[in-house]
């Protein structure tokens, strides 16, 4: 299985650090913070490719309100082989989320070759 780090403190130059927003983009804490510091997120642009990071909004309803997110990283990720995509567990910090609310939105994920899931996510998608 393709697994992603549990801490990601540095990126080869083919990766992506995959992390959760919000809409609005303010990067303030949690890994959307981490992304800021070290991987080219973007202040006030929360979804989406932004320097080695790419932002997948958690914070603005239910879990229903993160899938279409997760579609289109999913799409991203399949249109760009030549990245490796390292997704965080979105949504299980400030968020509030469970693995087990966000893991399943990844399901489509597993057979993206590029895609690197979290342990926990891996583990409840098996």
């Amino acid at each position: 299985m393709r697994i992603s780090p549990d801490m990601i403190t540095s990126l080869q130059p083919d990766e992506v650090f995959v992390f959760g927003s919000n809409l609005a983009g303010m990067h303030g804490g949690g890994a959307a913070s981490l992304a800021l510091e070290r991987f080219g997120a973007v202040w006030g642009q929360g979804v989406g490719l932004q320097g080695q990071s790419y932002a997948i909004p958690t914070m603005q309803g239910g879990v229903e309100t993160i899938a279409p997110y997760v579609d289109e990283f999913i799409g991203f990720a399949r249109q760009h082989p030549e990245l490796k995509f390292l997704v965080t567990e979105i949504g299980c910090g400030i968020a509030g989320f469970t693995p087990a609310e966000i893991a399943p939105l990844f399901a489509r994920a597993l057979d993206v070759g590029n895609i690197y899931l979290p342990a926990r996510f891996v583990a409840l998608l098996r």
